[in-house]
């Protein structure tokens, strides 16, 4: 059986502690991605992840992200790139020449971006927007964004911010200018956006 060949290249992201290592070949499902804070998270049952938990086995790793076709790592503070990215790069080529698992089985499931059928109009709208217009963008900085909640009263969403846009000095910027700007002009009701996992 012919092997592929295994391509990675990086991309720099607005935050300076992430780095995004693009394959030639999609991990996960457009739409779907798989963010792990902790080694105990990468191993956690239902969304077990083998690449994330070795990569935690880095002293520089601090949160690996998983979306289609790359794999966003954040490392620690101490670190500079020019000495980890070598290795870390090498580890995942073999990784992947190799044919190593990235999820245990059973591992995609949906991510919460989807609209549901329950969703109330102004949700559905929402989660439109944001899958249309923002999660693009998003994952292009090597990171996710996905519908929380929106609370009718107040008019505030709420969304989850994962990969390289948790800690990311940037991201209340782009929430603020980009995000809130988008969907207060898009979905009546809405009038201010906020995020988890910053």
């Amino acid at each position: 059986m012919l092997k592929r060949p295994i391509y990675i290249y990086t991309e720099l992201s607005p935050n300076p502690n992430s780095m995004k290592f693009v394959l030639n070949f999609e991990l996960v499902p457009d739409g779907l991605s798989f963010d792990y804070p902790s080694q105990a998270a990468a191993l956690e049952s239902g969304k077990a992840s083998p690449l994330a938990a070795d990569l935690f086995q880095f002293p520089h790793v601090q949160r690996v992200f998983i979306a289609s076709n790359f794999v966003t790592i954040t490392k620690d503070d101490a670190s500079a790139w020019e000495e980890v990215l070598p290795d870390t790069k090498q580890f995942l080529k073999i990784y992947f020449d190799e044919n190593q698992p990235v999820f245990e089985p059973h591992t995609i499931e949906k991510n919460t971006i989807i609209v549901d059928a329950n969703d109330t109009e102004t949700v559905q709208k929402i989660k439109a927007a944001l899958d249309q217009y923002v999660r693009p963008a998003v994952e292009s900085d090597g990171g996710a964004i996905n519908f929380h909640s929106f609370d009718e009263d107040s008019g505030a969403v709420k969304v989850l911010l994962q990969g390289s846009c948790s800690g990311c000095p940037s991201s209340t910027l782009t929430l603020k200018a980009g995000i809130e700007n988008l969907l207060t002009r898009m979905v009546p009701g809405v009038k201010t956006v906020v995020a988890e996992g910053v």
